[in-house]
């Protein structure tokens, strides 16, 4: 059964919760968004519209639906429960997405896994955009810190309004990064992960010009269930964001601003790190590739 609501109450959020958390240990990537996955942890946003798939009062799938944007148009993720595949249960949630969405569909495919490559194509949906991820490793030499960029971190409360500006001046342009609201860092700067001396700032005459925002996943302890051991995953590090002011760009700013934010995480005792990136970025793919960074997996983006 396929349930349509635009607010999930405790108990559906918790199950939903846990069946992404299966589904990331079982795939090796999560099946949706960071900003999904914080408006689920945080209650929602009034934009949200969710499908729930049960089977026996269980959740086997989940599908989050974004209303949004009018200009592209609604998009959607979704995920079915690793031991409830091949059961039917995504046509299902993909046919609900339809009747709530219309024939302007976009469709999210992280980690471009067959299963949902599948799916996608056999319902008529065309690739449309690339997302690559991005590793390397921190036990390989970093370079320097340079000296002519003046490097701090972020200050919680004093700084929100200008970063806001800037970021949203560094990706005007860019579909997701582009329309923040202090909203939007508000939420992120509350989550367990976020560290203010992590989120680095590049200065000049005390204005902002670049930054480089890290974050660390894993490395803790924890559990899907009451039924379950609690186990471990191997921390990683992530140049979340990274930007700089169209006004300096060429200067080196994005290069030496992301050197500070690898040097924080190996500081940190993390050995790895990764980060995404548009697969037509090019300028953006050459620098981080000089700085060691090579092509792990792909996240796709379906249109019907």
């Amino acid at each position: 059964m396929i349930t349509q609501l635009s607010h999930l109450d405790e108990k559906t959020q918790g199950e939903v919760l846990a069946l992404i958390s299966n589904a990331t240990d079982h795939d090796g990537v999560p099946p949706v968004s960071e900003h999904v996955l914080l408006h689920l942890r945080h209650g929602g946003d009034k934009a949200d519209t969710h499908f729930v798939a049960t089977n026996e009062n269980q959740v086997v799938g989940y599908a989050h639906l974004d209303l949004t944007d009018e200009v592209e148009g609604p998009s959607a993720e979704l995920v079915i429960h690793p031991q409830q595949r091949k059961k039917g249960y995504g046509q299902e949630l993909l046919k609900a997405l339809h009747e709530a969405s219309g024939n302007n569909l976009r469709l999210w495919s992280h980690g471009d896994l067959p299963g949902a490559k599948n799916i996608a194509e056999h319902n008529g949906f065309k690739k449309v955009r690339t997302v690559i991820q991005m590793r390397r490793s921190l036990n390989d030499p970093i370079p320097e810190l340079s000296k002519d960029v003046p490097i701090r971190s972020f200050l919680p409360g004093i700084d929100n309004n200008e970063w806001v500006a800037l970021n949203n001046k560094s990706f005007a342009n860019h579909p997701d990064q582009g329309n923040w609201s202090a909203r939007d860092l508000e939420v992120r700067t509350k989550e367990d992960w976020f560290d203010p001396q992590g989120f680095l700032i590049a200065e000049e005459n005390q204005k902002m010009i670049g930054f480089c925002w890290t974050k660390v996943h894993g490395g803790h302890s924890h559990k899907h269930s009451e039924h379950e051991e609690h186990h471990d995953h191997d921390p990683i590090g992530e140049i979340y964001i990274m930007g700089v002011d169209p006004a300096h760009s060429g200067k080196g700013i994005g290069k030496a601003v992301t050197i500070a934010g690898l040097r924080h995480l190996r500081y940190q005792g993390i050995f790895s790190a990764m980060l995404y990136v548009d697969a037509d970025n090019n300028a953006a793919i050459k620098l981080y590739q000089s700085l060691g960074f090579t092509e792990w997996g792909r996240d796709v983006l379906y249109r019907n």
